[in-house]
């Protein structure tokens, strides 16, 4: 399930995400009178219960009622504070991208970028559902922002030219190696049926049905045979393996070419 941001009320969504102190804005983030708020409601709250029940429950499980069960109040209650489910993605996506580290006062732009991908890798394994919203249109809230931010300063004096195809690669390359990550964690589950399973029953069926596979794929047997860096069938460790070899060729051409 793909999830785009920006699919609520621009200007009230804005103004949450915010928090601005403009007079249009605080009518816009102003809790709506209506019967009842639950008192020490607040929108932090809202938003924190939010992510735990996608946390736990998945995003296909997220909604008002279970975000005001999970505060043990009505959603009638969160509805003066957020207008509706598609305001409360956005505020939840940025949000879990909260106190991001600032970018260290160090000279090695390598380890600052590794250390970087290091913490967006751990934010999309603690919520994998921040990999279910697009990229295609961001939520264009402050922490997200924080991110974006932190990259540009520790890769500040890179070429104009090279900049943008290098901040849109590394982002590319942590979050698609931590769906593969995410994916890989959950199949076991929602299949029944291990990796170690699966590999084992399609290898001896492919050996079978394609003993020539090796003659007409040789480069893909080849790659096969490479060594992976990790042992067993841990979905996690193995794309955790690969975004590391990743982010060494990526740094080696931006930094060292």
């Amino acid at each position: 399930m793909t999830l785009y941001g920006g699919q609520g009320d621009p200007a009230r969504t804005m103004a949450l995400l915010w928090r601005a102190h403009s007079p249009a804005a605080t009518q816009a983030t102003r809790p709506r009178n209506a019967p009842g708020p639950k008192q020490g409601l607040t929108l932090d709250a809202i938003i924190e219960a939010a992510i735990a029940v996608a946390d736990t429950d998945g995003m296909d499980r997220l909604s008002m009622r279970a975000v005001g069960e999970r505060l043990g109040t009505s959603p009638m209650a969160l509805y003066t504070y957020v207008p509706r489910k598609r305001e409360l993605v956005d505020l939840m996506y940025d949000h879990a991208h909260a106190g991001w580290p600032q970018a260290p006062e160090t000279g090695d732009r390598r380890t600052a970028v590794l250390a970087w991908a290091a913490h967006l890798w751990d934010r999309y394994l603690r919520h994998p559902w921040l990999l279910q919203v697009s990229y295609a249109r961001p939520v264009l809230g402050p922490h997200e922002q924080a991110v974006l931010e932190s990259l540009l300063a520790i890769l500040d004096g890179t070429s104009p030219q090279h900049l943008r195809a290098a901040v849109s690669a590394l982002f590319h390359l942590v979050r698609g190696a931590a769906q593969t990550a995410t994916e890989g964690r959950a199949a076991a589950g929602a299949t029944g049926t291990s990796d170690e399973q699966w590999w084992t029953e399609r290898s001896a069926l492919l050996a079978r049905l394609a003993p020539d596979f090796a003659q007409r794929f040789p480069h893909s047997t080849g790659l096969a045979g490479a060594p992976s860096g990790t042992g067993g069938y841990d979905p996690v460790s193995q794309a955790r393996h690969a975004l590391d070899g990743g982010l060494r060729l990526l740094l080696d051409g931006l930094l060292d070419g």
